[in-house]
């Protein structure tokens, strides 16, 4: 089969080439360059695999995606034209849930403020004063095994965990000392809050205006799961008005400007919109402010000294990545040889 994998590490590379020797695999660093010959794919979050791009690709039969999330994939399209879709799951529990405790910490003593301090410069102990989080309540978002981790690790710092989730596993509670709380009484009792849940149109811009404002004043707010789960308009006027004390963020709605300045993604989408067929795109201006906005703000919001952020890493440690590279083989070989192991319902 034809099997092109996109945005790969060299040793994944040769661990996912010598694996599929029998096949035809290729290895490009952008969805773009894929060929319409692709019978399989394996994508990773960072791009999205659209219905035009479906259409493109006539004989795609199989999409593994290097990752538990699958927001970034058109299901609905990949159902109508029978493309199966698997994905890689709890491959980085521990490790997300170790990375958010690292935020958290970051965000209870100051880190930034603290670095951001000039040698030889005032320094006041007062004006940067941590708290410590034995005492403190922590709200988590999602109870999926991320959730679950996440609550264990708090009980070492002797925290109290509430918990908001449509789903209630009977028992839960009590194997893991926490209580189900409605989001309401989370908001309102959580000094630091910690998301955890699938992007969804249920879960979308979850911690908004509205959200927001019933929140503890001076709450932390911590993502590790999802860009969009939190309104970056809503998150920025609540650290302008102290309700929010402080963020730690692995993701955003527009996760570029973690990696990039934005005079840098500016100049090179003005490039691609040259060497592209210009009347094409006028339909899209619209889009394209938004897009822009969405830029300007998440830079906006990064730049703050209370603000921790990490270019959506959370998941990115040795153990982790070694469990993509084999859950995604086995997804693979499984398809070939006609059998289905993690598809997406």
């Amino acid at each position: 089969m034809i099997i092109y994998f996109v945005e790969t590490e060299s040793a994944e590379e040769e661990y996912f080439a010598g694996q599929l020797a029998a096949h035809n695999v290729r290895f490009v660093a952008q969805l773009d360059e894929v060929g319409e010959d692709v019978e399989v794919l394996s994508v990773f979050i960072n791009f999205r695999v659209t219905s035009e791009f479906l259409a493109a690709h006539p004989r795609l039969r199989f999409i593994a995606t290097r990752s538990t999330a699958i927001d970034h994939l058109d299901l609905p399209t990949c159902r109508e034209r029978q493309i199966a879709v698997a994905n890689v799951n709890d491959y980085g529990f521990t490790t997300v849930a170790e990375h958010t405790f690292a935020l958290i910490l970051a965000l209870s003593r100051r880190l930034r403020e603290v670095m951001l301090i000039p040698k030889g410069g005032k320094f006041s102990y007062a004006e940067k004063r941590g708290f410590d989080l034995a005492g403190k309540t922590l709200g988590v978002i999602g109870m999926g095994r991320i959730g679950q981790r996440v609550a264990e690790l708090a009980h070492a710092f002797h925290m109290t965990v509430l918990a908001y989730d449509i789903d209630h596993p009977a028992g839960l509670e009590q194997a893991l000392d926490f209580t189900f709380v409605p989001l309401d009484e989370l908001l309102r009792e959580a000094h630091i809050i910690s998301l955890h849940a699938p992007l969804s149109a249920d879960t979308y811009h979850i911690l908004n205006r509205e959200t927001l404002a019933k929140c503890r004043e001076g709450v932390l707010i911590v993502n590790t799961a999802r860009g969009a789960l939190v309104d970056t308009h809503a998150l920025r006027e609540a650290l302008d008005s102290g309700q929010v004390g402080a963020a730690g963020l692995d993701v955003l709605q527009d996760e570029r400007v973690m990696r990039q300045s934005v005079s840098g993604i500016i100049a090179a989408d003005i490039v691609q919109h040259l060497r592209s067929d210009a009347a094409a795109h006028d339909a899209h201006d619209a889009d394209r402010v938004r897009e822009l906005q969405e830029l300007m703000l998440g830079d906006d919001v990064l730049s703050r000294s209370n603000v921790v952020f990490t270019p959506h890493v959370a998941f990115n440690s040795v153990e982790a990545v070694e469990r993509v590279k084999r859950v995604t083989l086995e997804n693979i070989t499984a398809f070939v040889a006609g059998r289905s192991l993690n598809i997406v319902p």
